[in-house]
């Protein structure tokens, strides 16, 4: 009698202890699961070494009517960011100048059309007023008449599609070839319409330029 109590009081205990460690897999089969998720769709913070490398990738804009933009204001704005740094919100056609303590300007921009949207990371490192433009040579090859301005078209004059200030994007290699600039298409605001870089109002991108510091941090998301 004494053998059956001993042997049934082992079988249970062998079955409590494979119970409770089927448990503890699962419930560390069900934490990687949701430390998986959370690294998926928490933000990501940026690192120190952001301003060193840009990721650019290629972004489906989407259809979407054009943007009703009625002038820069001061929003509620949520980020880790520091205060100076620029935010781009490509599906709102929105810059964010973070102020800090909750707060943004937010300006309404044109982004780059569909086949030249991008997203990533990087550093103001130029500012220019009245900026000379030169079309790459993709550019002329799909626009032909660009061609009279391979070697540049001056700074300050109504067709300089650059407008009157310009931002220039830097990353570990130097320029990345995108700026924030003016446009001498003010209808173009809130809408998909440039060849990557982010376009402005004159007057609201001379404000920025005002603002914006060499070696600010721009986010392009």
């Amino acid at each position: 009698m004494m053998q059956r109590r001993s042997f049934l009081t082992a079988l249970l205990s062998a079955a409590a202890a494979t119970f409770v460690g089927a448990a503890e897999a699962n419930a560390s089969f069900f934490e990687d699961v949701w430390a998986k998720k959370r690294r998926r769709t928490s933000p990501v913070r940026a690192s120190r070494a952001d301003h060193k490398k840009i990721k650019v990738r290629k972004v489906k804009l989407g259809t979407r009517k054009k943007l009703n933009y009625k002038g820069r204001e001061t929003v509620t704005f949520a980020t880790h960011e520091k205060p100076g740094t620029i935010i781009v919100k490509t599906h709102e056609r929105a810059l964010y100048y973070v102020l800090g303590n909750g707060k943004a300007v937010r300006y309404g921009v044109a982004v780059g059309k569909e086949g030249f949207s991008w997203s990533g990371t990087a550093r103001v490192g130029m500012k220019k007023v009245n900026p000379r433009w030169t079309p790459p040579p993709e550019m002329i090859a799909r626009t032909p008449k660009y061609a009279r301005w391979a070697k540049g078209m001056p700074g300050g004059i109504p067709e300089n599609p650059l407008g009157v200030r310009a931002i220039y994007l830097f990353n570990r290699g130097g320029d990345t070839g995108f700026r924030i600039h003016g446009t001498n298409a003010p209808s173009s605001i809130g809408t998909a319409a440039s060849s990557g870089c982010i376009r402005m109002l004159n007057h609201e991108v001379s404000e920025l330029y005002g603002k914006v510091r060499i070696g600010a941090k721009v986010v392009v998301m």
